[in-house]
C-alpha cells in the first residue's frame, strides 16, 4: 500500500540541518548530508525516513528497521543498530513532532478541497457588508454572513458557514462543513471539519406545561492558536461568554457547554463532555470519554484519567481518575483490590468443583 498518496514526501532536508532545526544532537559524524524526506513508524521506515523510539518495547521492530535516522534519548542509544544514524534528544516525542511539521507542512492544518483554491470562489456566498482582508481564501459553497470580519491568511473551507457578526483573526482555518456563530476567533486557530461553534447552549427552566427554553445571548471567545477537532461542539454562553484559552487543543467529538471557561494550553481528548459554567485552569489534561460536572472548578495542571466522572472541584496539580473521580493513587489501589478479590473468588469457585 502506498503511504504517500495524500501527504507526499518533502523535497529533502539534510540530517544535519534537521537536527539543528529540531534541537537534537547528531551522534558523531554519521551521514550529516543524508537527505530526509518523511516521517514513518519504526517498523517500516526507509532510508529517507526519520522515526523515533520512546521505550524498550519497540526493541523487536529495530531488527528490521531501515530508517535514515532515528530519534531517541541517551538511555536507549545502545539499542539502535549501528547502520542507523541517531539524533539524541531528551524529548524525542516532541522532536519527532517538530520534524513532522518540517517534512509535511501541508498536514499541519486542513487543506483546501480544490488544489487551485485561492481568493474568494465565485461559488461562495459572501455578504456585501463582510470585511475580508487581502490573502483570505473562501472556498466554494461557503457562506459568510453580514458584518463578518476575516483577517489575512485565513481560510474558510468548502461548505462552511460563518454567522453574522463573527470575527476571525489572521492565519486561521475554518475547515469544510464547520459552522461558527456568535463568536470571536483569534489568530492561528484551527477548527476542523464539521465542528459547531456558537450554537445556543442547553438551558431550560421547568414550567407548568413542560420545559421553558432559556435564551442564550452570550458569545464564544476562542483565543490564539487553539485547535478544535472534527464534530466538536462549543456552545455560546447564556449571558456571559464561553472561553477557550490560548494554545488549548481539543480533540474530535468533544462537547463544551455554555459559560465553560477553559484555560491556556489544555489538552482535551475525544468524547469528553464538559457541563455548563465549569472553570478549567491552565495546563489541564482530560482523558478521553470523561464527563465533567457543571459549576465546578478544576485547578491548574490537573490530569484527569480517561473514562472518569468528575463531580466536584479538583485542586491544582492533582491526578484524578474513576467514577466518581478521586485521587489517582486511591483509584488505582481500589482497582487492584477489586481485581484481587475477583481473582480469589474465581479460584474459590474452581476449587469447589
Amino acid at each position: 500500500m502506498d503511504h504517500e498518496t495524500f501527504f507526499p514526501p518533502h523535497a529533502g532536508v539534510s540530517l544535519k540541518e534537521l537536527a539543528h532545526r529540531i534541537g537534537a544532537e547528531l551522534v558523531g559524524d554519521a551521514a550529516p548530508e543524508r537527505v530526509i524526506r518523511a516521517v514513518a513508524p519504526v517498523y517500516r521506515a526507509r532510508e529517507n525516513d526519520i522515526c523515533y523510539i520512546l521505550s524498550r518495547k519497540n526493541r523487536a521492530e529495530l531488527a528490521t528497521c531501515r530508517a535514515g535516522a532515528i530519534l531517541c534519548d541517551r538511555p536507549l542509544l545502545g539499542l539502535i543498530p549501528a547502520h542507523i544514524p541517531v539524533l539524541l534528544t531528551k524529548t524525542p516525542h516532541t522532536a519527532f513532532a517538530l520534524a513532522g511539521q518540517i517534512l509535511h507542512p501541508k498536514a499541519n492544518r486542513p487543506a483546501a478541497i480544490m488544489s487551485a483554491a485561492h481568493g474568494i470562489s465565485d461559488a461562495a456566498h459572501v455578504d456585501i457588508t463582510a470585511k475580508i482582508e487581502p490573502g483570505v481564501t473562501i472556498e466554494a459553497a461557503a457562506v459568510v454572513g453580514a458584518h463578518v470580519e476575516i483577517g489575512s491568511g485565513s481560510h474558510i473551507g468548502a461548505g462552511a458557514v460563518i454567522g453574522a457578526g463573527v470575527k476571525i483573526g489572521r492565519d486561521s482555518v475554518i475547515a469544510a462543513g464547520a459552522s461558527v456563530f456568535a463568536s470571536y476567533i483569534g489568530n492561528g486557530v484551527i477548527i476542523h471539519n464539521g465542528a459547531r461553534i456558537g450554537q445556543d447552549g442547553f438551558g431550560y427552566a421547568p414550567g407548568p406545561r413542560g420545559m421553558v427554553k432559556i435564551v442564550q445571548i452570550g458569545r464564544v471567545i476562542i483565543q490564539d492558536h487553539v485547535e478544535i477537532g472534527a464534530n466538536t461542539t462549543v456552545d455560546r454562553g447564556t449571558m456571559d461568554d464561553t472561553v477557550i484559552g490560548e494554545g488549548t487543543k481539543i480533540d474530535n467529538q468533544v462537547q463544551i457547554g455554555h459559560n465553560v471557561r477553559i484555560g491556556r494550553h489544555c489538552g482535551i481528548v475525544a468524547q469528553v463532555g464538559i457541563a455548563g459554567s465549569t472553570v478549567i485552569g491552565d495546563g489541564v489534561m482530560i482523558g478521553g470519554g470523561s464527563g465533567i460536572n457543571g459549576h465546578i472548578h478544576i485547578g491548574d495542571g490537573v490530569q484527569i484519567a480517561a473514562m472518569s466522572g468528575v463531580i466536584a472541584d479538583v485542586p491544582a496539580s492533582q491526578k484524578f481518575g474513576g467514577i466518581p473521580a478521586r485521587p489517582l493513587p486511591d483509584f488505582l489501589r481500589e482497582c487492584a483490590e477489586v481485581m484481587q478479590r475477583a481473582g480469589n473468588a474465581l479460584k474459590t469457585r474452581k476449587g469447589t468443583k
